[in-house]
């Protein structure tokens, strides 16, 4: 599996941002995309994830209100929505994948995008 993500760039403090996150390739019903971040000088953190047959997603605490992942199953496509950001949300955001169950800790996906770049000025 491939995963190509888009939909980073430079906003304003309460403003809002879609990331997406293509995959090519197989993809099974127990496929796992999620996303994850990381700040300068800071280790990586997961953001969310969602499984891809039943829609349950899994989303860090801090950001629930005001992230949401969805996927678009005809378009093999992921997406963060991202709105109300705040400038402690400035970050690489990758996107990630997996098959089985959803893990919070990125040593267990095996697929990687490239990442996008998220600055949230103030």
């Amino acid at each position: 599996v491939q995963l190509q993500a888009s939909g980073g760039g430079l906003v304003q403090a309460w403003g809002y941002l879609r990331l997406s996150c293509a995959a090519f390739g197989r993809i099974f019903n127990n496929y796992v995309p999620g996303w994850f971040r990381q700040a300068p000088g800071k280790e990586r953190e997961f953001v969310a994830a969602i499984t891809w047959s039943t829609g349950v997603t899994n989303t860090l605490d801090s950001v629930k209100d005001r992230f949401t992942i969805s996927r678009d199953n005809a378009k093999n496509t992921v997406y963060l929505q991202m709105n109300s950001l705040k400038p402690e949300d400035t970050a690489v955001y990758y996107c990630a994948a997996r098959f089985g169950a959803v893990y919070r800790s990125g040593k267990y996906y095996p697929y990687w995008g490239q990442g996008t770049q998220v600055t949230v000025s103030s």
